[in-house]
């Protein structure tokens, strides 16, 4: 039967920490999600290159910024979907950023989610993702947070790939242009 298991898994080791580094933004229709990705041999989970990309947007985030996964399945339908839900702030309001938000809010962007273990996962592979709620906040006391708040959502059939990438320099490389090249990462 195809959905049989194959591995079991040990107990891991307390050596892993939580929370995200960087996001990075792919334009919707960079690359084709069937003709340009290529995966690790049979193993459809890790993605070694992505084929057409010529920029990533990089946002690099501190506080309060989560990636969740939610698996929803229905028995009564037969079907399976993940629900890949990127939660982000992002400090300060400023003319380009407001711009950015705008145009990321009628996109549907692809986005790599760098975590602090230097894990990088592709959200939205086929479908892009969604802006689904965003607040532009300039609070009430000095103290107050002041920026933007975002939540992005994308529905895929499978949880987000894993990249087969360690570092910001690797990733340029596994996301490639279609000259062959690493992909330009762009940070301002």
């Amino acid at each position: 039967m195809a959905c049989d298991i194959a591995n079991g898994r040990a107990e891991s080791c307390k050596d892993s920490v939580s929370g995200l580094d960087a996001i990075y933004f792919i334009n919707y229709g960079a690359y084709d999600a069937e003709a340009d990705v290529t995966y690790d041999g049979t193993n459809t989970d890790l993605i070694t290159d992505v084929a057409g990309v010529t920029s990533l947007y990089k946002y690099e985030l501190k506080g309060a910024n989560s990636f969740e996964q939610t698996i929803q399945t229905s028995r009564d339908n037969g079907t399976t979907f993940v629900e890949q839900v990127l939660t982000i702030q992002l400090k300060k309001q400023d003319v380009a950023t407001h711009k950015t938000v705008k145009l990321l809010a009628y996109g549907r962007p692809h986005i790599v989610v760098k975590t602090r273990t230097n894990q990088f996962f592709l959200m939205g592979l086929e479908r892009g993702s969604d802006m689904t709620a965003g607040t532009i906040s300039s609070g009430t006391a000095m103290g107050d947070f002041n920026g933007y708040n975002l939540t992005f959502t994308a529905m895929e059939n499978i949880p987000a790939n894993f990249l087969d990438c360690s570092s910001e320099a690797t990733l340029a490389g596994a996301v490639s242009s279609v000259f062959g090249s690493g992909a330009s990462i762009v940070t301002s």
